[in-house]
């Protein structure tokens, strides 16, 4: 079981949508850390978290562009985690970044 599956889509919309990508942007931070091939099963376990906090976004966003977005990104998200690259990992957390003007300022401190 993953840290975030007993995470309800009620609990989850209490959060701003801010703070939801935001949320998700650190699990892809905590990630970046693990393309070694020692840790390949702890980064298997980031991207799940990465996922089910993606498709809890997706669950409750009221707004359609933006689910539509993000579940374009969670297609993406899905591939490296079936199959890792750290180039990509990179080009997905800074278009997660983008997808909000509060997620967007992290990006220089990010990346």
């Amino acid at each position: 079981m993953t840290q975030h599956a007993s995470l309800t889509p009620e609990r989850w919309a209490g959060f701003g949508r801010d703070q939801q990508i935001l949320m998700i942007a650190n699990e892809m931070n905590r990630a970046s850390r693990l393309f070694g091939p020692e840790d390949r099963g702890r980064l298997a376990n980031a991207y799940e978290r990465i996922l089910r906090l993606a498709d809890l976004t997706v669950e409750v966003q009221p707004s359609r562009s933006l689910r539509r977005e993000l579940l374009r990104w969670r297609e993406l998200a899905g591939g490296v985690y079936l199959q890792p690259d750290e180039a990509a990992h990179r080009q997905l957390f800074r278009a997660l970044l983008l997808l909000t003007p509060a997620s967007a300022r992290q990006v220089p401190l990010l990346l």
